[in-house]
């Protein structure tokens, strides 16, 4: 996978303190263990000596909480360019990480969350909004890991026609799979069109539309129920007490909603 901000330098890791000489001789397998043991513990200061140490090994897992803890100013000082650095090391040396591999999460992690640094840019760095390349990671992502979230958003982006040409259908197949995996925006969103039909081009299925918004909305994380309650409340006024009643119950069942009859 190309990326076109320019490669970052590997960021410096301090000087190894009196307790952490011992990780010289470690794996950076084994020395990935110990800095997110002593992150778990609360030992951010001691953390963070492993985990550079091991991210400059190599070790993605180790690259990966790093760019984490810079992303979410956790134990240091928020800053989003340093934790692109490290989501970019990653996809740049670890990308032909087969999906099933046991390093494949935090490579499809990786290509995320550089798809979301690109879609919105980081002001006064080298990162500058990019939809197409986002869309592009999010399509790498979806269709080589299979991940549910890089399904949910580059479905938004062809639905939107964000960062290249808009295409319904093609935006409804990859919220059917997310939607598959158990993924509640997916759902709705998915719900939402099916409810009408005409977006993607289909019979307007009103009942299956108002059980998959009814079911994501149930299921969605406080934070995301803020955009799906008023598209189920549309799809529930518009509907008859026949259809609404028969959603409700489908509402209930588990499994792909999108398969019914």
């Amino acid at each position: 996978m190309v990326l076109t901000a320019s490669a970052a330098a590997p960021i410096p890791a301090n000087a190894l303190d009196a307790p952490f000489d011992a990780i010289i001789g470690m794996s950076p397998g084994e020395v990935f263990a110990l800095g997110f043991n002593a992150y778990k513990r609360g030992e951010k200061v001691e953390a963070l000596e492993a985990l550079r140490f091991a991210a400059d090994q190599g070790h993605p897992g180790a690259r990966w909480k790093l760019g984490q803890m810079y992303a979410d100013g956790d134990g240091v000082p928020e800053d989003d360019y340093q934790a692109f650095q490290m989501f970019e090391r990653i996809v740049r040396d670890q990308d032909d990480e087969m999906s099933g591999s046991t390093d494949a999460a935090y490579v499809s992690s990786a290509v995320i969350a550089l798809a979301e640094y690109f879609r919105k840019g980081i002001p006064g760095t080298p990162v500058h909004e990019d939809a197409a390349q986002a869309r592009a990671l999010y399509s790498h992502a979806a269709s080589y890991f299979g991940d549910a979230r890089a399904q949910f958003e580059l479905g938004r982006m062809l639905l939107a026609g964000e960062g290249g040409k808009a295409n319904a259908r093609q935006a409804a197949r990859w919220l059917k799979l997310a939607s598959h995996k158990g993924f509640p925006r997916a759902e709705a969103l998915l719900g939402y069109l099916i409810f009408d039909g005409k977006a993607i081009a289909i019979r307007s299925e009103p009942v299956r539309g108002l059980a998959m918004l009814t079911r994501a909305l149930r299921d969605a994380a406080p934070d995301e129920r803020s955009w799906i309650q008023p598209l189920q409340e549309e799809a529930f006024s518009l509907s008859s007490e026949d259809e609404r009643r028969t959603a409700l119950a489908y509402s209930q069942s588990e499994g792909p909603l999108i398969d019914l009859p």
